[in-house]
């Protein structure tokens, strides 16, 4: 293959790689309205011993269902943890999943956090609302099927997910923590979810 060949497969790769991004970033936009009522649901864990996932060690903490509406969505390929958490799904449910309020925010992620502010002076619900009704949650697909089912979902779709809340611990000393409550905020606030299940209602 010569060197012209080569930079035009590349070049086409890298095309092909933004046109994949593009779609998988572009939002859907449902209809205005509640889209995810209820509150995630956090009982018991059913698995009790450790999970082995490559050189991780995750210890279950509680079982978790939530439905909710994608808010963002960002994949990690090189930082610290991106070999158990490949991507995050910023959640929101109640009003939080709401057209005519989410129309009152910027959203965005990063860095492993989620992050909001107001377009205007104009709150669209009280701050503590905003915090108890939407979730940067770290996502670990239990196997290849789910990643790809993960791999899949869009900005502003309704999704159920259902699995263990996990801490991790890797073979390195590196560690991972999930949050176990709904009302808090910042550092050690994402949930950090084993997930068993995927479904688009």
């Amino acid at each position: 293959m010569t060197l012209r060949q080569i930079a035009f497969v590349g070049l086409l790769l890298v095309a092909c790689w933004h046109g994949w991004q593009d779609w998988h970033l572009r939002a859907i936009h449902p209809t205005d309205g509640v889209l995810a009522p209820n509150a995630p649901l956090q009982t018991v864990a059913l698995e009790t011993g450790p999970v082995r996932l490559g050189r991780w060690s995750l210890t279950p903490r509680a079982h978790y269902v939530i439905t909710a509406r994608i808010l963002r969505r960002e994949d990690y390929h090189f930082d610290a943890i991106a070999d158990l958490v490949p991507e995050d799904l910023a959640l929101g449910w109640g009003r939080m999943s709401d057209n005519r309020v989410l129309a009152g925010f910027e959203i965005d992620q990063g860095a492993r956090f989620y992050s909001w502010r107001t377009r205007n002076a104009y709150w669209p619900i009280p701050r503590e609302e905003i915090v108890a009704h939407s979730a940067n949650t770290h996502v670990i697909p239990a196997n290849g099927s789910l990643a790809r089912q993960l791999g899949r979902l869009r900005i502003g779709q309704l999704v159920r997910l259902e699995g263990e809340l996990v801490d991790g611990d890797r073979d390195d000393g590196a560690t991972l923590r999930t949050s176990l409550t709904r009302s808090d905020s910042g550092g050690g606030a994402c949930e950090v979810l084993l997930v068993r299940q995927v479904e688009t209602p």
